[in-house]
């Protein structure tokens, strides 16, 4: 990449990494996408809150995608623009992100950690939820993501931190493009 491309590349982060971050932040609930032992898919929801270590989640083993969880640590999960935020149903704003679950054994630090985050967004609630016994929490470790901000308008992020963006071409699934278009990109 020529040091043009990396400085266009460069702009479309700082100038799409914020507005990311923003409606990470914004939204309570993430949509899951969990399999059974059998690979039958579930979709389901939970509260979540989000720290530098992941997405934190805290799930009853009653409910499937909490019996999913055991079965299977890859889980897409997303988050979306509510329907009345949206300019068209069509095209809402949404981010979605393949990770890996772990559970998160209580009485350790990261257990605390996760809970702490979760009542910090959600309230007291959390704290007895996370008491009772059949409640697990896990920590959703993100590994690639896709920003799509509206139509023509998908961005794939990837790399270490998922601080690299780049513009799809062939639909959800294609190839970024050449960063040298990149900056067309409206906010």
């Amino acid at each position: 990449m020529s040091d043009h491309q990396a400085d266009k590349a460069q702009r479309l982060a700082d100038k799409l990494l914020p507005e990311i971050n923003e409606f990470k932040h914004s939204r309570k609930t993430l949509q899951l996408a969990t399999r059974n032992s059998e690979g039958q898919p579930n979709a389901s929801y939970s509260p979540y809150a989000l720290s530098e270590n992941g997405f934190y989640i805290l799930v009853s083993d009653l409910a499937r995608h909490g019996q999913n969880l055991k079965m299977s640590e890859q889980v897409s999960v997303m988050l979306v623009e509510d329907e009345s935020e949206a300019k068209t149903v069509f095209a809402r704003k949404r981010l979605t992100f393949d990770t890996t679950a772990q559970r998160l054994e209580r009485d350790t630090d990261a257990f605390k950690e996760g809970v702490l985050a979760l009542q910090q967004k959600h309230g007291e609630m959390v704290t007895n939820l996370a008491a009772l016994g059949d409640f697990n929490l896990y920590r959703l470790r993100p590994e690639q993501g896709l920003y799509v901000k509206g139509f023509g308008q998908a961005f794939k992020l990837s790399g270490a931190e998922l601080l690299d963006v780049s513009w799809m071409t062939d639909g959800h699934h294609g190839e970024a493009k050449d960063p040298e278009v990149t900056e067309k990109v409206s906010a």
